[in-house]
């Protein structure tokens, strides 16, 4: 049937709905008929693919469009054009099947597609013998969705998309273009109301900010040498061995100082990979690495999750740091934000005119902290976005875990909420049961599909069950299945304590203890993070207090081996671990310059031996997560602000840790041990090349029935292991 006219002038305009029904080849009563529009052309002869000439067209409208009968079955066809005494071709993308198949529909429809990763975004591929570039995106919603890039001119006219109905995927195949083109999606959304263009929610790859367009990404070609490194993680209980991690912006951690903003991925490696090794920690975790428009957000209001922030270079850079961390033995842990997204007209709000990725009512979809909207995590399309992101990165990426931002925000509907200004749920509580429902489904996905792999969650609250099996009969509804949570309580606690003078720790004694009423609750990590040294709180250094300089130092040197010597994992933001005397700013490299004075080389110094022995000494890291890894000595004594417990793992000496937590010298402090017999005088913050006073214990003690004098230098951790 010969299309109305009002139907090829929408066609013209970039405007028809289903461009393939009138486009490209078809095979009617008369022969195949083929259509095309090819701007510029005067003339148009169709050929297939290997050059075989099928028929000559005939242009009907200046515009472009051509029409005219061609030899043999429906086939991809391509189509040599000239004018003005010019010749081109053309591979006519709307000859071209569908790439997506009725399974992918299926799958994607239930929300069970565990590959989505493959399917959406724009992908190099070759396809019914030509090769280019597919692109799909889901927009249920729109009345139209065209791809628009550097190779159409950004003319909306040109490739309007197909639409599968049955579950709101768009798609086309462009064939003759490569990796590296930028492209973006124009949508009209329900009515006509033509959406600002947007970035590809699956984009592989971005521009540079400030500019915002999608980027197609080569596929992946990074041959990896770090078989090792995963097969041994994919056999180790991550919570009997040692996790000391490094958490690192790398947009400053060093900058290049030649009027580049960031060093690339490959600068980088060559840096910190090796200063993280040196100094013992075990992990890097990278605040989020995601594309961001917005520098101060650190990347936490990401707007392309798939894609590795382009302010580094390429995407394989990213990939190539990984590969050389685990070849390097360091895994890499990175943080993700799948709690809200920022509303800049490029990103997912309102992507296809109505509220699809986030909640219409603000009271469920709007966060009043930050200002982004919250996913809604009961659409099981956008559920199944996020946990193919969270696969996405395991896979592509071999990164080893994600730290999960702002958990305690999405699992409460009333999280920093006015009465009125949350909707409860079903049954009348505050519980937000669809983000649960996501959680577990998202650590279900990553830890039966990845061996070795962590996830980490930032919850505040004593929701139960964070690090529990989704199964686990105890907690509402299952547990979380996280990995590890981080100890939130620990931070806040011993933070207070130790900014207090030390003529008045006497009466916060239980600001060090309480925390052991719980230590064994959950999997923790203990977290001082880039969160405790931003927006007015200064650096860690400064939260210490002291008469003058040196106890300021002395006691940061004790309250980092009470960490190390307490129950769970590290964590320490970089430039901690050298004392950074000034708050940490996203906008300039930390100030290594310090390292030039003594006192804060000694802090590093202590970090490195602090690491050394987490990692040596079995007693303090393989028993992190379970009771019979502690016991207290010293549990009572406020009045000298003194606390002691031994660290115990089967078969290993034991490791007693002592902190003093006054600038007082107890020269002879009756210690009780758990085993008569030599004690080794392992680390002592005191020491002199730490920076200390040089007070100790000659090198160890001998307890007999049960106790052992011991010297506790001023604002110092001392720890002792036993050697029979």
């Amino acid at each position: 049937m010969k299309p109305s006219p009002a139907a090829l002038e929408a066609l013209l305009n970039g405007t028809h709905a289903d461009p393939f029904a009138l486009l490209g080849i078809h095979e009617g009563p008369g022969g195949a008929f083929a259509r095309a529009v090819l701007p510029g052309a005067e003339t148009a002869q169709a050929h297939a693919l290997d050059g075989k000439v099928l028929g000559t067209l005939t242009r009907i409208d200046a515009r472009g469009l051509f029409e005219g009968t061609v030899k043999g079955p429906r086939q991809p066809v391509k189509y040599r054009c000239t004018a003005a005494g010019h010749e081109w071709w053309v591979t006519d993308a709307y000859s071209f099947g569908p790439v997506l198949g009725p399974l992918d529909d299926f799958l994607i429809a239930e929300g069970t597609h565990l590959r989505l990763f493959d399917k959406l975004g724009a992908h190099v591929i070759e396809h019914e013998g030509a090769k280019g570039v597919h692109f799909a995106v889901w927009a249920p919603n729109a009345e139209l969705v065209s791809v628009v890039g550097d190779f159409n001119d950004w003319d909306a006219r040109r490739h309007p998309m197909r639409r599968r109905a049955d579950i709101g995927v768009w798609e086309v195949f462009l064939p003759d273009i490569e990796a590296g083109r930028a492209y973006k999606y124009r949508v009209v959304g329900p009515g006509g109301a033509v959406q600002p263009l947007k970035a590809d929610p699956f984009a592989f790859r971005s521009e540079l900010r400030p500019a915002t367009a999608s980027v197609i990404d080569a596929p992946d070609a990074h041959e990896w040498g770090d078989a090792a490194h995963r097969a041994s993680w994919a056999t180790t209980d991550p919570r009997r061995v040692p996790i000391s991690i490094y958490e690192v912006h790398p947009g400053s951690w060093r900058k290049p100082g030649d009027g580049r903003e960031f060093y690339s991925w490959d600068e980088l490696a060559d840096r910190l990979i090796p200063y993280v090794v040196e100094m013992g920690f075990t992990h890097i975790e990278f605040l989020p690495v995601s594309e961001h428009p917005f520098d101060p957000s650190w990347g936490y209001q990401t707007t392309g999750l798939f894609a590795p922030s382009a302010r580094f270079g390429e995407p394989e850079g990213f990939a190539r740091f990984v590969d050389g961390a685990h070849r390097a033995g360091v895994c890499v842990l990175i943080d993700w934000v799948p709690a809200h997204f920022p509303v800049d007209a490029h990103g997912l709000a309102r992507f296809d005119g109505t509220h699809l990725y986030e909640h219409a009512d603000p009271r469920l979809g709007f966060h009043p902290d930050w200002q982004t909207a919250i996913y809604n995590f009961g659409r099981r399309e956008v559920l199944s976005f996020l946990v193919n992101n969270a696969l996405y990165w395991a896979e592509r990426y071999h990164v080893d875990g994600l730290r999960v931002d702002a958990v305690a925000s999405m699992l409460y509907r009333d999280y920093s909420r006015k009465d009125g200004e949350w909707i409860p749920n079903a049954e009348g509580g505050r519980e937000n049961w669809e983000a649960v429902a996501f959680l577990q489904a998202m650590n279900r996905a990553v830890y039966a599909s990845h061996a070795g792999f962590l996830t980490v969650a930032e919850e505040s609250t004593s929701w139960p069950g964070v690090t529990l099996p989704t199964d686990a009969a105890g907690p509402p509804r299952g547990g979380l299945g996280f990995g590890f949570k981080w100890n939130m309580g620990f931070m806040h606690d011993t933070l207070a304590y130790m900014a207090r003078d030390a003529v008045h720790r006497r009466y916060h004694h239980d600001e060090i203890t309480f925390g052991l009423m719980y230590a064994f609750s959950e999997n923790f990590v203990l977290p001082l993070s880039h969160d405790e040294v931003v927006h007015g709180k200064g650096s860690l250094l400064g939260k210490m207090s002291g008469a003058d300089a040196w106890q300021k130092f002395a006691t940061l040197r004790a309250y980092y081996g009470l960490m190390w010597g307490y129950p769970g994992k590290k964590l320490l933001f970089m430039g901690q671990e050298f004392a950074q005397g000034r708050e940490w700013s996203e906008a300039r490299e930390l100030d290594w310059y310090q390292l030039d004075l003594a006192e804060h080389a000694g802090v590093q110094r202590w970090v490195k031996d602090l690491n050394h022995a987490y990692r040596t000494l079995p007693a303090l890291h393989a028993r992190d997560c379970e009771g019979e890894g502690f016991e207290w000595l010293v549990v009572d004594d406020a009045a000298a602000s003194v606390f002691a417990w031994a660290r115990l793992a089967p078969g290993a000496p034991t490791v007693v840790v002592v902190s003093n937590m006054t600038p007082t010298l107890h020269g002879q402090y009756r210690l009780p041990f758990p085993q008569d017999g030599t004690w080794r005088e392992a680390l002592n913050s005191d020491a002199g090349l730490y920076g200390g006073s040089g007070q100790g214990n000659l090198g160890g003690v001998t307890a007999q029935h049960g106790a052992a004098l011991v010297v506790l230098p001023p604002l110092s951790t001392v720890m002792f292991v036993f050697e029979g």
